[in-house]
């Protein structure tokens, strides 16, 4: 159907920065060659979308939805919106990319020794997690799918997404994200089940200051951060001398994980003498902190990043963004402006769209 591959996975030769593969997971890809510890995964790439979308008789109609948004009528689109995102759920998929799609997930089994390996269906953006438009928290995620069926379910309802609100009117509202048609990668990647997660940022993101490195952790899953309804603990770290220079403790009471009687992530309680311990050891978070530096290095510029330590004690990076508020402003102006960034960090936070793995769950 296309000279391009339906399918590629992050260990690939030809997988790093590769478009093929969205602003996420080319990024992740990156930090897999570079040698950083990424869970293993395979991206259903954009020529799939574009191909399932051609096969499917949909690409025009998705090109009237996009040209609607970038005429700022939303609202006057619903109706087409809703019988599109409909259409992509129900459409008949190419035998070709379906096949492929079984085959790799079967190969991700292998890889992992466990039948019906719990994987994240991750949305990878052609113009997500680029230096001037984020694109974060627009398209979805899905957490805990299990099972081949499942997974190709939640890779349609992810090209589905392409067509939520929040991406539309992110696209509406920018006029670079608004050029191009802005074919979608699904990534599918193994779980980690963490024992604690986060995000940690090269600079401090209240006050741009760039010889800190500021990382928010929580027990279990990392969503409780990333969908803000989790108050996380706080380490600021200088970058310089490796030295934890502030640290805030919150007791939690809740965390993220997998609940085997729900089949999903859900919010479930902690015991409490673990919960009013720090979800991460002084150790661990100069650990945090050391890679962070490493790949604020490799890259060259200020990031954003996801991280989730296993029950086995390995971090694992999740995902690497440019950190796009302060790493685009004048030092002059990081002080007097610390109000705009506060509310960019607490809107990225808060706006990401999860999916607690599921039937009828979807958050990101």
């Amino acid at each position: 159907m296309t000279g391009e591959p339906f399918v590629l996975w992050l260990d690939h030769a030809s997988a790093p920065d590769n478009p093929l593969l969205g602003g996420k997971f080319a990024s992740l890809a990156e930090m897999t060659a570079a040698g950083f510890s990424v869970p293993p995964g395979f991206g259903v790439t954009t020529a799939a979308y574009r191909a399932f979308m051609v096969h499917a008789a949909l690409a025009d109609r998705a090109a009237f939805v996009r040209e609607t948004a970038r005429g700022r009528t939303l609202a006057d689109s619903v109706e087409a919106r809703a019988r599109l995102v409909e259409a992509i759920g129900a459409a008949p998929m190419p035998d070709e990319l379906e096949s492929a799609i079984r085959r790799n997930y079967a190969l991700l089994e292998e890889k992992a020794g466990r039948a019906g390996v719990p994987v994240a269906v991750r949305s990878s953006g052609e113009a997500e997690d680029l230096a001037d438009a984020s694109f974060a928290g627009q398209y979805d995620t899905y957490l805990w799918i299990a099972g081949a069926d499942a997974v190709l379910r939640h890779v349609r309802a992810c090209w589905a997404s392409m067509f939520g609100d929040a991406a539309l009117s992110y696209q509406a509202g920018d006029d670079a994200a608004a050029e191009g048609d802005h074919g979608i990668c699904v990534g599918i990647q193994q779980m980690v089940e963490a024992r604690a997660a986060g995000v940690m940022f090269t600079l401090d993101p209240l006050n741009g200051d760039r010889s800190k490195i500021v990382m928010e952790a929580c027990w279990g899953l990392g969503e409780g951060v990333v969908k803000g309804d989790v108050t996380p603990s706080r380490f600021t770290v200088d970058k310089v001398t490796l030295e934890i220079v502030k640290r805030d403790i919150v007791p939690q009471a809740e965390e993220y994980r997998f609940d085997p009687t729900a089949g999903a992530v859900c919010m479930m309680p902690l015991a409490p003498e673990r919960g009013h311990a720090a979800c991460i050891a002084d150790e661990e978070a100069l650990a945090l902190a050391g890679l962070a530096k490493r790949i604020e290095t490799h890259r060259g510029a200020a990031q954003d990043i996801e991280w989730a330590i296993g029950a086995d004690g390995e971090v694992r990076v999740l995902q690497v963004r440019p950190e796009t508020v302060w790493s685009q402003r004048e030092s002059a102006g990081l002080v007097s402006e610390s109000r705009s960034a506060v509310g960019h960090v607490l809107a990225r936070l808060s706006g990401g769209r999860v999916a607690a793995a599921g039937p009828g769950h979807r958050d990101r």
